[in-house]
């Protein structure tokens, strides 16, 4: 079978441009190739439309919300009209608070903090350690793995419902964490469906959506969610900046996630030598400190610039992609893609995988040093997910050089192909072809395992 052409197809706009796209990286077998970063699972290059806003920005940098000087009123209106145009990208409804945060983690962390006394939360295994692990105040209900979007509500819709029939005189409140498309698998959950089920059974849900963001408009009204959850480093922004939107009563009532200046409205010292403070009840209560401006600002812009771009025709480019990757490895036996809801189930452009007979880290390795390829291998930062997805087996890998799984024999990890906005098609077209002649010829270089990975070895 041939490896498709996709450059062949002019229907379709061209990739937005990002930084890095020139960057060369040498290969082991010698010369320099252009770099095909495919991990935008993990961080997104940064818009060139970005760089350029921020670097436009830097030299009118200054303090927020507490200078009179004119760079510091500058920055402060930049630095509000970012959590405006944030509000909405996101559809945000009239009353949500928009929180710049470092990351989605740091934005689950903080609703976390957030929680009243007594509450429950449900989340599915499946979840990302960001959106699976931040809740250790709180009882946390693990759900099974889904097999469709229907039986995931399903699963949901039981589980609240065991927990109604449970209830007694002063039970606390629930909430249902949900990512809106998986990280490991690509697959888009059915987040409208899982809020209705979870506001029926008089449940609040929040939304993970560091990687639906990038990919799909996320409507906070639409969806009806309480609460949305994303990461600038996904989003096409550089590192450092995040967002939690949503409802303001749980936060405006809980205590400052950090104390410090900025939080506080204002402080005042007791006879007895301590102090007593008046917080702010915005979304200031949980920005302590000087904040990431230039990281709002990031995140803004991108926002912007993908709206303009249009998600419909960003959307239909990654459908392309993700067809051409599956179409161009339908005949390789030795490769199978993972899935939750099955191979057809719509996703964006995330896709992981295992190699019959290869480990999954020295197959990755031999895509970066032969063909200049960026991919990721492990478990994702999802463990629980990738140990369904594998049969229950996986874990750390032995060294490189040795074949990982054999016919019948389980993968320990998995290899995962990203990509979105800003990747070219000789990209995909240089990843397929990679990864037949690889199943077909094997490494063309010798790997050893340094400090747990899987290297090149230039000992010789």
């Amino acid at each position: 079978m041939s490896v498709p052409t996709l450059a062949a197809d002019q229907s379709v706009r061209a990739p937005l441009p990002v930084l890095g796209r020139d960057v060369t990286v040498p290969l082991v077998t010698g010369g320099e190739v252009t770099y095909a970063a495919l991990d935008y699972a993990a961080s997104a290059p940064a818009l060139q439309r970005v760089w350029d806003d921020v670097a436009a920005y830097a030299p009118y940098y200054g303090s927020v919300h507490r200078g009179a000087g004119y760079l510091s009123q500058l920055s402060t209106d930049l630095f509000e009209n970012a959590r405006r145009t944030v509000a909405d990208f996101l559809d945000c409804r009239t009353g949500d608070q928009v929180v710049f945060t470092r990351s989605t983690t740091d934005s689950l962390n903080l609703l976390a903090a957030a929680l009243p006394d007594g509450c429950e939360v449900f989340v599915f295994e499946t979840e990302h350690h960001a959106s699976l692990l931040p809740w250790r105040d709180a009882r946390v209900t693990c759900l099974d793995a889904p097999r469709s979007p229907r039986q995931a509500v399903e699963i949901l819709e039981r589980a609240l419902a065991d927990r109604t029939a449970a209830v007694h005189e002063g039970h606390g409140p629930a909430l249902v964490c949900v990512t809106g498309a998986s990280n490991v698998t690509g697959e888009l959950w059915p987040v409208r469906e899982l809020a209705a089920a979870a506001h029926a059974h008089g449940a609040r849900i929040v939304l993970d959506a560091a990687q639906l963001a990038p990919h799909h408009a996320v409507s906070v009204t639409g969806l009806d969610v309480d609460w949305v959850a994303f990461s600038g480093h996904k989003l096409y922004a550089p590192f450092g900046s995040g967002v939690l939107a949503g409802r303001a009563d749980w936060l405006r009532e809980a205590e400052p996630y950090l104390a410090g200046g900025g939080a506080s409205r204002r402080v005042t010292r007791r006879e007895d030598g301590g102090v007593d403070v008046e917080w702010h009840d915005g979304a200031a209560r949980h920005e302590a400190g000087s904040p990431n401006v230039i990281g709002a600002y990031a995140i803004a812009s991108a926002c912007k610039a993908l709206t303009e771009a249009g998600f419909e025709a960003l959307a239909a480019r990654e459908e392309r992609l993700v067809r051409a990757v599956r179409e161009g490895l339908a005949d390789v036996s030795e490769v199978r893609f993972l899935s939750l809801f099955g191979d057809d189930a719509p996703r964006v452009g995330v896709l992981s995988f295992v190699v019959e007979g290869w480990n999954s880290s020295h197959f990755a390795a031999a895509l970066s040093a032969e063909y200049g390829i960026g991919v990721r291998d492990g478990l994702f930062c999802a463990h629980p997910l990738v140990r369904t997805l594998l049969g229950g087996d996986a874990r750390a890998q032995g060294e490189c050089g040795a074949p990982e799984a054999g016919p019948g024999e389980k993968s320990l990890n998995a290899i995962r192909v990203s990509f979105g906005a800003g990747t070219p098609d000789e990209h995909v077209e240089r990843f397929v072809r990679a990864v037949r002649e690889l199943v077909r010829d094997g490494a063309r270089w010798n790997y050893r395992t340094v400090d747990g990975r899987c290297v090149p070895d230039t000992s010789a």
